[in-house]
């Protein structure tokens, strides 16, 4: 990971979009910064396409969509995504869509059929680790989940590394898929993840093939469940608290901020506009 400021002029030229982390890459102790806040305005007004991919349930992320300028969120680590409409209004400042009813719309990656067979393997392997793991508690954010269970071990309850560790191997166990994100481990069936997700909204929603332009594209995260977005992007960066989680990281970003949470998103994106505005002259 090598810091920001060394990257080189012209090197993201090309980009015309950003995949962004939401906790603790967009937000910090819970919220959007001002700064934050106005990177994505700006990012917007500069006629980029930003869509947030988060483990965060698709209930938790519907305000955001409306309220954000953003075209898409995809929630649950790829498996449901909240689309603003087609028609420009993504493009508008996050001040003017305050308080705009937004009409937004819902896309699965699952048909109602899977999603209901998997809820009783979900709840189950929920009630296995509230049973066998010390101290495990489901995310607050649950009742607004329809693909996936999260278990908090950093947001209001702690869990050490052990128990981490152990809630893991459980939901793996039962068939799960599971990731460890800044705040919760999330445990969903399917074989889709963020950067399946990031794939998935990109051909549904804008009709491009993201690998075959991957170079147009930028992702921003902070934690070892991103790991899959930075092995892919070719341009990937870590706002500064990745560090935490740098000897847990197998695939890490190209480059890492100085500025932590939104201070750190909005340093990317600063210098994202930067190198946009020198290649338009």
């Amino acid at each position: 990971m090598q810091p920001l400021a060394t990257l080189p002029d012209g090197a993201w030229s090309q980009v015309r979009g950003i995949f962004t982390d939401v906790d603790d890459t967009l937000t910090t102790d819970g919220a959007v910064t001002a700064d934050a806040l106005e990177a994505l305005d700006e990012l917007a007004n500069a006629g980029l396409t930003v869509i947030p991919v988060t483990g965060r349930p698709i209930g938790w992320s519907e305000p955001f969509a409306r309220a954000w300028p953003v075209r898409a969120i995809v929630a649950e680590n790829g498996a449901v995504a909240w689309v603003a409409p087609g028609n420009g209004e993504h493009q508008m400042s996050s001040q003017r869509l305050m308080g705009k009813c937004q009409k937004l719309s819902k896309l699965y990656q699952q048909d109602a059929a899977t999603r209901a067979r998997n809820l009783a393997q979900l709840q189950h392997t929920a009630a296995r680790v509230l049973r066998e793991v010390s101290g495990a508690t489901l995310a607050r954010d649950s009742a607004g989940r329809e693909t996936d269970i999260a278990i908090d071990h950093s947001e209001f309850a702690h869990l050490d590394q052990a128990r981490i560790d152990e809630v893991v191997r459980i939901m793996r166990d039962e068939g799960l898929h599971a990731t460890v994100s800044s705040i919760h481990i999330n445990g969903w069936i399917g074989e889709h993840d963020k950067w399946q997700g990031a794939c998935w909204i990109a051909r549904e929603l804008l009709g491009i093939d993201l690998p075959a332009q991957i170079g147009r594209w930028l992702f921003v995260g902070d934690s070892t469940n991103d790991q899959v977005m930075f092995r892919h992007f070719t341009h990937s960066v870590g706002v500064a608290n990745i560090r935490r989680f740098e000897p847990q990281l197998r695939f890490k970003p190209r480059y890492v901020t100085q500025g932590e949470r939104g201070a750190g998103f909005a340093e990317m994106a600063h210098v994202l506009l930067g190198q946009l505005r020198q290649a338009r002259g």
